[in-house]
């Protein structure tokens, strides 16, 4: 944690100074089974070439809107920060309609069609799986993504005073996102770098947002992102709690 970070991209970037090898992420989906743990290094390098990708392109711009159709998810984390290094307005849950670019799990391909401009689709599958086949009208991200650079420039400097987030229907700066991640911390538990919180909320919401991602990135800790949850039972979860060593539950 930086005193001078002043959007949600500084942060990342502090967090890969600090210590590049601690964990930052670790991802259950626990209808499938899945696992996977990220890096703070390998998250910023899922990040830098998403970010690549959709600067590149998809040819998006400070001020442009991406919705986000998508899950809590460990690739839905990466894009919400790519989102932030290029300086779009990422909208959770957005109206595809009204979006520059939609990014779509399997599951919103439907509502994701009403974009105009450019789509991309996300299997979601274990270990960043692509499509079997790719969704028509859409390009698929585990293709597209792999052959981006690994490191990001902006064409243009972020501006943390300009619109950064949209969720459930409240805007925020770059600015608000780092300001209310710092401040809400100690609320929610996280007490400083090593602080780790599980977190079953959706992210469609900012509480779901603030304990599954900038949180945790604020002061210096990490997340045990888990979707579907419900479906562990009490027995397993306590016992992932132990095994991640997880100090705070949110779920």
């Amino acid at each position: 944690m930086n005193a001078s970070d002043r959007a949600p991209a500084d942060l990342l970037s502090s967090a890969l100074a600090a210590d590049p090898g601690r964990p930052l992420v670790t991802f259950y989906d626990d209808a499938t089974g899945e696992r996977v743990e990220l890096s703070v290094a390998t998250f910023a390098n899922w990040v830098a070439k998403t970010a690549n990708l959709l600067q590149g392109d998809l040819g998006a711009a400070p001020g442009d809107r991406v919705a986000l159709l998508l899950p809590s998810h460990w690739q839905t984390a990466v894009w919400l920060l790519a989102c932030a290094s290029v300086g779009v307005v990422a909208d959770v849950d957005g109206n595809a309609a009204a979006a520059d670019v939609v990014v779509s799990g399997p599951d919103a391909l439907q509502a994701a069609r009403a974009c105009r401009g450019e789509r991309v689709a996300l299997a979601l599958r274990p270990l960043g799986g692509r499509f079997p086949q790719v969704p028509d009208g859409f390009m698929d991200y585990a293709v597209e993504v792999p052959s981006q650079g690994d490191r990001f420039v902006a064409f243009a400097p972020v501006d943390p005073a300009e619109p950064a987030l949209i969720v459930a229907g409240r805007e925020f700066s770059g600015a608000e996102v780092v300001e209310r991640a710092r401040e809400e911390a100690t609320a929610l538990g996280l007490t400083g770098p090593g602080a780790r919180i599980l977190s079953g909320l959706p992210y469609d919401t900012w509480e779901g947002l603030h304990a599954g991602l900038y949180g945790p990135l604020a002061v210096g800790g990490s997340v045990v992102l888990c979707r579907h949850l419900a479906e562990l039972g009490e027995e397993r979860l306590a016992q992932r709690i132990e095994s991640e060593r997880v100090s705070v539950v949110r779920r």
